[in-house]
């Protein structure tokens, strides 16, 4: 099956339509970690769109299975294959690790996610107690305490987020994804109007998104990120940020349009199958399985070259490459002891995440249950 994109003679648009974009659910696996692991992409969607909550659907509407448990029942094997899949991630137990090193207080990491459900929101006792305690709240941008200044910081470099050029996203997409986007985005509270001139990214962050995620965010629900930092603000503590939110959206810009757009119709293509994938997604944070997330999105996704290499790019880019960052600027403010760090939760397993790149600059971390 191919998509052509676009339905407008356009430049980009041609371009696009001769690249012959393949349709799969590979890229929405993609898609679903970035609005989940960037905290930018929270941010933005609340602050730079005009979400009405009375048009946003409600959150009964947003409930959805356990992919892993229904895959159980139904192929046995490759949900076995899953699970070996996830338990041999490095760190990929646990969601909440004690940092020590001699000489200095401990300090805390939590992996966060960043969403407003309200059993994200519910910290267990102990991190509770260690956040409560803490001297310093460290978080990926410190920049989400103010969306507004944010944002209007933001909107100094239009080009990262918005086309300049006169493109819209009704001349990239066929007739049929553009109505479909428009459904999409009016059960979101959300006029297509007010995002007709975002690139695919920012779109896609809004429909990846469920509809009960997309009400909360309307009616001024924090996520997990933004509690942490107002609760510490409201405690007196000192608040700061690894990484600037132009960074984190530097990033996004730089994976390739085609890729963007791909994403894009892939999203609305999956429809309301969303929810049961980010049920699942929410489940194995709340159990601390994070070495599962990807063995999982592969379960709802045929494996191919292309996919492969999409993930390649996207990983090196969106993870890997800010999980170095985010290390380099931590090790630091660690040395002063007592901090309470928090950070997007799939940027703490593997060889490559967080966790080993503390190690690495000689801390020890322990996962605490």
């Amino acid at each position: 099956m191919t998509i052509s994109l676009g339905h407008r003679s356009q430049p980009m648009a041609t371009r696009l339509m001769a690249t012959r974009l393949p349709a799969s659910p590979g890229n929405i696996v993609l898609w679903l970690i970035a609005a989940f692991h960037v905290v930018l992409a929270a941010m933005l969607i609340t602050a730079l769109v005009s979400v009405s909550p009375a048009a946003a659907a409600d959150e009964a509407s947003c409930t959805g299975r356990n992919i892993l448990d229904d895959l159980k029942q139904s192929d046995p094997a490759r949900y076995a294959q899953a699970v070996k899949e996830g338990d041999a991630v490095p760190n990929g137990k646990g969601i909440f690790w004690k940092i020590e090193k001699p000489g200095i207080k401990p300090s805390w990491l939590l992996g966060s996610m960043h969403v407003t459900d309200p059993r994200v929101l519910q910290l267990p006792p102990r991190t509770q107690a260690a956040h409560d305690a803490a001297d310093t709240i460290v978080i990926e941008s410190d920049e989400i305490l103010d969306e507004k200044k944010a944002s209007a910081a933001l909107m100094m470099k239009p080009e990262l987020m918005m086309f300049t050029d006169g493109t819209t996203i009704e001349k990239l997409l066929s007739h049929e994804d553009y109505t479909r986007l428009e459904e999409g985005l009016k059960q979101r509270g959300i006029p297509l109007s007010a995002v007709s001139r975002m690139r695919p990214w920012m779109i896609s962050s809004v429909v990846a998104l469920p509809s009960c995620e997309m009400a909360r965010k309307a009616k001024g629900v924090q996520f997990l990120d933004q509690k942490i930092a107002t609760d510490a603000v409201a405690e007196g503590k000192q608040v700061k940020g690894l990484e600037t939110l132009s960074e984190q959206l530097q990033a996004m810009a730089e994976l390739p349009t085609e890729f963007h757009m791909k994403s894009l119709i892939e999203t609305l293509e999956l429809g309301s199958k969303m929810n049961d994938v980010v049920e699942t997604m929410t489940d194995l944070y709340l159990t601390g399985d994070i070495g599962m997330t990807m063995p999982m999105l592969k379960t709802v996704s045929p494996e191919g070259e292309e996919e492969d290499s999409d993930y390649a790019a996207f990983e090196q880019r969106i993870i890997l490459d800010r999980n170095k960052v985010m290390a380099e600027r931590a090790a630091p403010i660690l040395a002063n002891g007592n901090i309470f760090m928090a950070v997007g939760a799939l940027h703490l397993p593997g060889e490559q995440g967080v966790i080993e790149l503390l190690r690495k600059q000689g801390f020890t971390l322990t996962a605490v249950n």
